[in-house]
C-alpha cells in the first residue's frame, strides 16, 4: 500500500550514544499504522506505544462501518426509524463531524455510508463492479447527509432513514490526536505517529526535526519531503490506496456526493496542519473536500477549510502547491511540472 513514507531507514538502529528508537506496527482502520518513540527509557517507550495501539484497536472496533460495532448498531436504528442512545464520545464525534462537513460544503460527508457501500468499498477486498444506475439514482434522489442527523445529548436520530454513518474519512485523524495525548500523558515527548499516510510529529528525533515524505500517487517513493515541527500533522487523500479498475478506468473510494460517483479529476491532495489540539483531525478531514472540490475550486476550498499549506496532484499528473507549503518542501526530481499558487 502506498502511503506517506517515514524516512527513518538509516536511523531505526540506534547508534552508540544516541537515544534508542522504539517502533511498533499494527493494522487497524483498514491500513497499517506505525508508532515510533525516541527516549532513554525503552520500557517506558514500549508501554506507551502499547497503550496507543490498544486505543487504536478500541476505536477501530467501536466505529467500524460494516462489521458489527456500536456504529453499525446506530445505523440499524436509523434505518428502522428509531432513536439510538450513544456514548458521550460518539455524540461528540458526530457533532464534530457535522461541523467539519458543513465547513466543507458537505463534500466530505460521513453520512454517505450507503453510497460507499453501493460502490463496494465496505469490504477488505474490492470487486471490480459498478453499482446499478437505478441504485445510484435512488440515492441521489434521497441524498442523505450527516446534516440530517439530530443529536440531543446522547440520543441521536435522523430525518432520513437512508442515512448511514461512516467515519472512515475522519477517524484516522481523531486517532492521531488521541495518540499524541496518550504519549504525552505517559511522559513521551518525542515520537512520530503514522496512520496510513496521516502523520503527526511530537518533539524531535534527537534534536533534529522529523522528516517525512509525500508519496507520489503514480510512482514509487516520495515526490517531496518536509520537516515537521512539534505537534504538526500532515495528511494525504489519494486515489491510489482504496480503488478498483474496470475497463481501463480507476474508481477510488473518494466519492463526490453531488454526483454519487468517484472523483476522477484528482490523484492526491496533501495538507499540512500547524500544531493545535485538533491538528490530527484536520489532517484527515480537511484533505477530503479539497480533493473533491476539483480543479476550479480546490484552492478556494483550502481557504474555506483554513488550510493554506496544500499540494494537489491533478488527474494528468500536474502538481500545484500553495506558496506557503512550497517554502517548506524539498522536492525529489524535476520541478518543471510543479506550479506554485498564492
Amino acid at each position: 500500500m502506498r502511503r506517506l513514507l517515514i524516512l527513518l531507514v538509516a536511523t531505526l538502529v540506534a547508534a552508540c550514544g544516541k537515544a534508542p528508537l522504539q517502533e511498533q506496527q499494527a493494522y487497524v482502520f483498514g491500513t497499517r499504522v506505525e508508532v515510533v518513540v525516541v527516549g532513554e527509557n525503552p520500557d517506558l517507550g514500549r508501554q506507551a506505544i502499547a497503550a496507543v495501539l490498544r486505543e487504536f484497536d478500541r476505536m477501530h472496533r467501536t466505529y467500524h462501518a460494516w462489521q458489527p460495532s456500536e456504529l453499525t448498531a446506530v445505523n440499524e436504528a436509523i434505518a428502522a426509524g428509531r432513536k439510538a442512545t450513544v456514548t458521550p464520545e460518539m455524540a461528540a464525534f458526530m457533532g464534530e463531524a457535522q461541523a467539519l462537513s458543513a465547513q466543507g460544503d458537505h463534500l466530505f460527508d460521513p453520512g454517505i455510508g450507503a453510497l460507499i457501500k453501493l460502490w463496494g468499498f465496505h469490504a477488505d477486498e474490492f470487486v471490480a463492479r459498478l453499482p446499478e444506475p437505478q441504485a445510484l439514482a435512488d440515492w441521489l434522489k434521497e441524498k442523505p447527509s450527516i446534516a440530517d442527523l439530530v443529536i440531543d445529548g446522547t440520543t441521536v436520530s435522523s430525518r432520513k432513514r437512508a442515512l448511514a454513518l461512516d467515519f472512515g474519512g475522519y477517524l484516522k485523524g481523531v486517532a492521531l490526536d488521541r495518540a499524541a495525548a496518550i504519549l504525552r500523558s505517559q511522559g513521551i515527548n518525542n515520537a512520530l505517529i503514522n496512520i496510513g499516510g496521516n502523520v503527526m510529529a511530537l518533539g524531535s528525533k534527537e534534536g533534529r526535526k522529523w522528516r517525512v515524505g509525500i508519496q507520489h500517487p503514480r510512482q514509487p517513493g516520495p515526490l517531496a519531503t518536509v520537516q515537521l515541527d512539534d505537534g504538526e500533522a500532515i495528511g494525504t487523500s489519494g486515489d491510489y490506496q482504496r480503488y478498483f479498475e474496470l475497463d481501463g478506468r480507476r474508481y477510488s473510494h473518494l466519492i463526490d456526493p453531488r454526483t454519487a460517483t468517484p472523483v476522477d479529476h484528482t490523484q492526491a491532495v496533501t495538507v499540512l496542519i500547524p500544531a493545535g489540539p485538533k491538528a490530527g483531525t484536520l489532517s484527515d478531514a480537511a484533505s477530503k473536500p479539497i480533493f473533491i472540490a476539483g480543479p476550479e475550486h480546490w484552492r478556494a476550498m483550502a481557504d474555506q477549510m483554513g488550510t493554506p499549506l496544500v499540494l494537489r496532484v491533478a488527474a494528468d499528473g500536474r502538481i500545484s502547491v500553495t506558496a506557503a507549503l512550497d517554502r517548506r518542501l524539498e522536492y525529489l526530481g524535476d520541478r518543471a511540472n510543479i506550479r506554485v499558487v498564492p
